[in-house]
């Protein structure tokens, strides 16, 4: 895992998995071309406590703006700062005894909400999540299903686990699909998921063969967009901050704030705006570190709720 100063380029590592021409050469089974990154998010996990009100989703948007201005970042506010949050309910899926935490893989399922009623297609996400970018970039996470469906291989950049001023870096090669496109039936054990995402295949056999919720619990996620960040020469991404607590007794477990950029390729982008990013992200952590919770992921806050998490990649 990529441990990085404050004067390094942010998506300097991004491109780890074509160190060689050989690496960009690579493809998958049936002839495809590895996927290579092509989105940047970076994120700041948050203490819970402060976040007590949609005021105070406000308030730190306020940080996020005061920093931006200082460091020489463009800000472009969301119109929908000044409304409602948005409520997600997220879900995770997992055997008993963890077997796609411990082997890198997240399965996930959201569904939005407005008025507290669901709408729209519940979001099925498959991810395999590592500190190496070629494992990551070398597993094939394309579903067996006749509907439509996105691949999205991301570099995810986190602060140092142990001090401000720097940052981690996870690579993020996720399939997302509406449960809509997918067939209907029973889709709990190991063996149908590998039907499902051939890149579960190898799991079968190991440990327990079904899958059921992480930790029985059910995510509500509490998320204000905020606006958008302009690191200038066409890098414009959208940023957020959100909280996610326990559904039914309201226990909050994790914040965050984050911000993503999309590209073609790594090389495409200029240095000005990398290097603007990466002082971006610094000078927020400085700029907050009261409310940083350095060294876990929302993900493994999830598997943490009955105690000590599984094996982590994060």
């Amino acid at each position: 895992m990529d441990e990085i100063g404050p004067a390094a380029d942010l998506t300097r590592p991004m491109e780890d998995e074509a160190r060689s021409a050989a690496a960009l050469a690579r493809s998958y089974a049936d002839g495809a071309p590895f996927d290579h990154v092509q989105y940047m998010e970076a994120k700041l996990i948050l203490k819970p406590e402060p976040f007590t009100s949609v005021q105070s989703f406000r308030d730190f948007g306020k940080l996020v703006r005061r920093t931006a201005k200082r460091v020489g970042v463009g800000f472009i506010e969301d119109a929908k700062a000044a409304l409602r949050p948005e409520i997600r309910e997220v879900t995770f899926f997992d055997t008993p005894d963890f077997v796609l935490y411990n082997n890198a893989f997240i399965l996930r399922r959201r569904v939005s909400y407005v008025d507290g009623f669901p709408v729209g297609d519940p979001e099925i996400v498959c991810k395999f999540r590592h500190p190496d970018a070629e494992r990551a970039a070398a597993m094939d996470m394309r579903p067996s299903i006749r509907g439509k469906y996105q691949i999205k291989f991301k570099a995810e950049a986190l602060p140092l686990k142990d001090r401000v001023g720097g940052w981690r870096l996870l690579f993020s090669h996720n399939c997302q699909f509406g449960l809509s496109q997918t067939f209907d039936g029973e889709k709990t054990s190991i063996a149908t998921l590998g039907g499902l995402f051939p890149a579960l295949r190898a799991l079968a056999g190991h440990g327990e063969d079904r899958v059921k919720l992480v930790n029985d619990g059910i995510v509500e996620e509490v998320l204000l967009r905020l606006g958008r960040l302009d690191f200038g020469k066409g890098m414009v991404g959208k940023c957020d901050v959100s909280l996610w607590r326990t559904r039914g007794e309201h226990r909050s477990l994790v914040g965050e704030f984050a911000f993503q950029l999309r590209f073609d390729r790594r090389e495409a982008v200029a240095a000005a705006p990398r290097k603007l990013g990466a002082r971006f992200y610094v000078a927020l952590q400085e700029e907050v570190q009261d409310w940083l919770a350095l060294g876990v992921t929302k993900t493994a806050m999830v598997y943490r709720l009955n105690g000590n998490a599984p094996q982590s990649h994060e």
